[in-house]
């Protein structure tokens, strides 16, 4: 017998919002690193740090959404509703990845020439399936867990929160919570202070002092993703759970503009005193994107246009983050092959790659992310 499809929850608009304009950061960031000279002068520099953002919009989200509904659904139906709110879009990242796959061979990335039609195929289902390629398999030339639609490594990661609430975080209470993000705070600083605790750290001499990293299936990269993981998703559940809600006015604009500037701010201490950008994203991720949640999630909409701004950013960011990355192998392929290229030209190519990400965000949310879920709903749940 099939089980009754629980409705949603009302949604906190604003942070639909955010999540939206997190993922506007991570295309920027990813097309200033184009051409950046490197990552400690790359323009938006902190833009990785939108990821560590959505992991703490997740955990306030499944706490919310979840906590108090385990009288009314199983195990089994959780995992259901979380499996076609994220695989759909999953799924077609792959494919849209895919498509574009060997269009991107080349000097930028050598390996996808060498890669058989065969293999080619294989990846494509192990891909949907979500589970990560490792090194050794690599078709790209970028280490990277899904050679299709990089920002799947997130969403790996992701699962893997979502299985550890339901075996075992929602049974906690609001202290062990609080205690869980405490240790999880304590790792992030280790993490961003480059303090080697366990002989992961030693091989990330570009990286150090940050939190970049967890794209990788090897150990190294895996405990950072973890890393990155535990304190935004325990953080975000803690504050769901204590209802540490704060109320401005304008909450959406104040809050975005914190996203933007936290993002987009330059590395800080240079070569010299890069234990300087450790400490800022440090407090940024442990301090500051907390902050922003509550007061996301405190704050009202007052305005009808305000609402609907927050609505399309939050209804595109899911597929925007994911497809956005197949515009930006073609960036990286087309500076390779113009490499003289004037401003003007760069900035057309851009622009149109950035409406292209936003356009087709859109037309896979209309056309495919809401009908499958709305299919898998009417196929894995009975109607109320």
């Amino acid at each position: 017998m099939k089980a009754t499809y629980i409705e949603s929850k009302p949604r906190y608009e604003i942070l639909d919002g955010l999540r939206g304009v997190a993922a506007v950061m991570v295309i920027l960031f990813h097309m200033f690193e184009c051409y950046s000279p490197g990552p400690l002068k790359q323009i938006i520099n902190h833009g990785y740090l939108s990821v560590d953002f959505f992991f703490a919009l997740s955990g306030f989200v499944i706490a919310y959404a979840y906590d108090d509904r385990w009288n009314r659904m199983n195990l089994w139906d959780f995992c259901k509703r979380r499996i076609i709110r994220l695989h759909p879009m999953v799924i077609f990242g792959t494919l849209f990845g895919a498509c574009f796959f060997y269009l991107s061979a080349g000097s930028v990335y050598p390996q996808i020439e060498n890669t058989p039609w065969y293999f080619f195929l294989i990846a494509i289902v192990w891909c949907c399936m979500l589970l990560p390629i490792p090194p050794s398999m690599d078709m790209r030339g970028t280490l990277v867990t899904n050679p299709f639609t990089d920002p799947v490594w997130s969403l790996q990661f992701e699962y893997i929160a979502n299985i550890v609430y339901a075996f075992i975080l929602r049974h906690l209470s609001k202290l062990a919570t609080g205690i869980l993000c405490i240790i999880a705070a304590f790792f992030t600083v280790t993490l961003t202070m480059n303090i080697d605790l366990f002989g992961f750290l030693s091989t990330r001499e570009w990286a150090a002092y940050t939190v970049i990293g967890g794209w990788t299936f090897d150990a190294p990269q895996v405990f950072i993703g973890l890393v990155r993981l535990a304190y935004p998703f325990l953080i975000g559940m803690f504050l769901a759970r204590i209802k540490f809600l704060i109320k401005i006015h304008n909450g959406f604009i104040w809050c975005s503009l914190l996203i933007i500037a936290f993002t987009t701010i330059p590395r800080i201490g240079g070569e010299e005193n890069m234990w300087m950008n450790g400490l800022y994203e440090a407090l940024i991720i442990i301090v500051v994107f907390p902050l922003i949640l509550s007061i996301g999630a405190g704050s009202e909409i007052k305005h009808e246009f305000t609402k609907k701004v927050c609505n399309f950013l939050g209804e595109i960011s899911y597929p925007l983050y994911l497809t956005h990355i197949i515009y930006i192998y073609m960036l990286y392929t087309f500076k390779s092959n113009n490499p003289d290229a004037p401003l003007s030209m760069i900035i057309c190519v851009c622009a149109g790659l950035f409406i292209a990400s936003v356009l087709t965000a859109y037309a896979a949310l209309k056309l495919y992310d809401i009908p499958v879920r709305d299919y898998l709903k009417q196929k894995w749940f009975a109607k109320k």
